[in-house]
């Protein structure tokens, strides 16, 4: 009906001068007030900023925490309430050198120092280095073989802590050697190490005097969350097959810290 038509148009028109009257209201208060309108620029500009901060943490790959927004946030506040244990994670005044060790031999400092680490906490990386590709192929692989070679007291099985987006080295739980620790442990739930394909860093739970180690020798770092178990390190990715047997030393530490078992 064209007078029904007619009205629909005209209420339509209203609506939209009412919106363009609003805006102009706003904008002009904006405008005439210094307080408000530099609340509405840091208001843009910080939109802006948590956008491209959003999409930065999204591409260094999933991890512990889900890749989403909800992660996004519990990474950010985190990155704020840990603040404070930035400086100690590479500080290895910070553990103890007393207790169990078994790193034999003395760990060379490595090449070139420590790598650069993403800014987000959570995932914990750092920023990717050459390697060789079979080097990282091998890196990738190593879980399972030392699982396939030691399956009395190994299993391999999706991390835990990685959320299931990578292999997870475990120690079996009918193993009677099993270190007290571990068993009273409920967040890494027996986990020993796992390597990180996007960056090919890892993440192994060593005893604390061997997490020094690693640390001293500018291998390594603490993890980024202090409530986890101090021994439960992130190792930085070898480049080469030499870094990589010496990574390879340091999970075998590893097994035998949590499982009790010399491998």
């Amino acid at each position: 009906m064209p007078g029904i038509t007619g009205l629909s148009n005209m209420n339509t028109t209203i609506g939209i001068d009412r919106v363009q009257t609003v805006v102009e209201r706003l904008v002009a208060v904006v405008r005439a007030n210094a307080v408000v309108s530099g609340v509405a620029v840091a208001a843009v500009l910080g939109t802006a900023w948590m956008i491209h901060d959003y999409k930065e943490w999204r591409a260094l790959g999933t991890g512990g925490t889900p890749p989403n927004v909800f992660g996004y946030c519990r990474m950010t506040i985190s990155r704020i309430v840990f603040a404070y244990h930035i400086p100690r994670q590479t500080d290895p005044n910070t553990l103890s050198n007393n207790g169990p060790s078994y790193i034999k031999a003395s760990i060379p400092l490595r090449s070139g120092g420590r790598p650069k680490i993403m800014p987000r906490i959570l995932p914990q990386r750092q920023v990717p280095e050459p390697i060789d590709p079979l080097v990282k192929e091998k890196l990738m692989s190593l879980m399972r073989r030392l699982a396939s070679k030691h399956p009395d007291i190994l299993e391999t099985r999706p991390s835990h802590t990685e959320g299931g987006t990578a292999d997870g080295l475990y120690a079996r739980k009918d193993n009677g050697k099993i270190n007290p620790i571990v068993v009273s442990d409920r967040a890494l739930d027996y986990e020993i190490a796992h390597a990180h394909p996007r960056d090919n860093s890892l993440h192994l739970w060593l005893s604390e005097a061997d997490a020094r180690k690693v640390i001293e020798a500018r291998w390594g770092q603490r993890f980024c969350v202090p409530t986890v178990q101090k021994g439960w390190t992130m190792v930085y990715a070898p480049r080469n097959e030499e870094e990589l047997e010496l990574i390879e030393e340091f999970v075998k530490a590893g097994v035998r810290w949590v499982t009790g078992v010399a491998i």
